[in-house]
């Protein structure tokens, strides 16, 4: 069982442009889609999918259509009750794959309803393999969360362990950006448990912006790293000795790197045709979490994750690949230095 855990859902409308986007001027849409959303909802989607038992925790009042959408596909989910709408994020997607994101900052939660939703989330990952922290964070919630969430996550296992091997407490994943990014990778073991996560999915623009605030390496832009595996394998390395378990940096359509206290690889797919890069990168933490969870070796994680982003690009809207979509055997794998 894989539980993801989205502070922040949100509606995804993705409205499809007939040529480049025009500031100022009037378009006529193409196509308009909308799905449930937000990065642990779509990791949810796509392991759905693919056949795999998973549940969302999130946020949001019943009749909310975020909450209709996972009940129309079939996505279990666990939602605390609040009063407020959730956000809707609308994505204007160009011919070859262009997306401009417009996303609204969500509802308000009060200390007693973050309280409540940590609780909701401490419940349902009793007996997970893993536990998926995504996405930003509501208006008001502290820049810990994640680290806060991840302590308390080990804590209640009462081991405070920070691998679930032994079928102990979850391992956890964090894919945030931001503040919340940054306060995962920086956070201090209280009480020796620790809040840092056993798998971190940055960009290439988000692990740029997380080794030049943490002094991990030389300063170097998300285009710099995505031209540069090596480069980013050596961010992501120092990441890792932080503390971190293993980093998946995923690097748009030059393929993803992953590294582990053990290795470090680069992973790459043909060319495909993008349609719309929304939700690429949750499908392809869906796909690292799917091989992970087979027992495949990291290098072969890394090979799913890539496939599943590739699958998802080519794809409209916010659609997720089911495993059979995507195309492993595509996928060439290169061993690079880590330092």
């Amino acid at each position: 069982m894989i539980v993801t855990f989205t502070a922040n859902p949100s509606l995804d409308r993705t409205v499809a442009l007939p040529g480049p986007l025009e500031r100022g001027e009037v378009q006529r849409a193409v196509s308009v889609s909308q799905e449930s959303g937000g990065k642990g909802v779509n990791v949810s989607r796509a392991l759905v999918a693919s056949g795999l038992q998973t549940v969302a925790v999130l946020p949001g009042g019943d009749s909310d259509p975020v909450l209709a959408g996972l009940r129309h596909d079939s996505v279990p989910f666990a939602a605390l009750p609040i009063d407020e709408p959730l956000r809707t994020n609308v994505a204007l997607t160009e011919p070859g794959g262009v997306t401009t994101k417009i996303n609204e900052p969500g509802p308000v939660l009060s200390l007693e309803e973050q309280e409540a939703l940590i609780t909701l989330l401490l419940e349902r990952a009793r007996g997970a393999s893993w536990v998926v922290l995504a996405g930003s964070l509501p208006p008001g919630f502290p820049a810990d969360f994640y680290a806060t969430v991840a302590r308390r996550l080990r804590s209640s296992s009462g081991t405070g362990a920070q691998s679930a091997a032994d079928g102990g407490t979850p391992l956890i994943a964090v894919d945030s950006s931001g503040g919340p990014l940054a306060a995962a990778v920086a956070d201090a073991a209280a009480d020796g448990i620790s809040g840092k996560p056993d798998l971190l999915k940055p960009n290439a623009e988000e692990l740029a912006e997380l080794a030049a605030a943490a002094g991990f390496a030389t300063a170097l832009t998300a285009e710099e790293l995505e031209a540069d595996p090596e480069a980013a394998a050596a961010a992501a390395a120092a990441v890792v000795r932080s503390g971190v378990g293993a980093v998946l940096a995923t690097l748009g359509s030059k393929g993803a790197v992953l590294v582990t206290a053990d290795g470090a690889w680069l992973a790459t797919h043909p060319p495909v045709a993008a349609v719309s890069t929304v939700g690429a990168g949750d499908s392809s933490l869906a796909g690292y979490l799917l091989a992970h969870g087979q027992g495949a070796a990291p290098a072969d994680c890394l090979r799913q994750a890539v496939a599943h982003g590739a699958a998802a690009a080519s794809l409209p809207g916010s659609t997720v690949p089911a495993v059979h979509q995507t195309t492993p055997d595509a996928v060439t794998i290169t061993a690079l230095r880590k330092d």
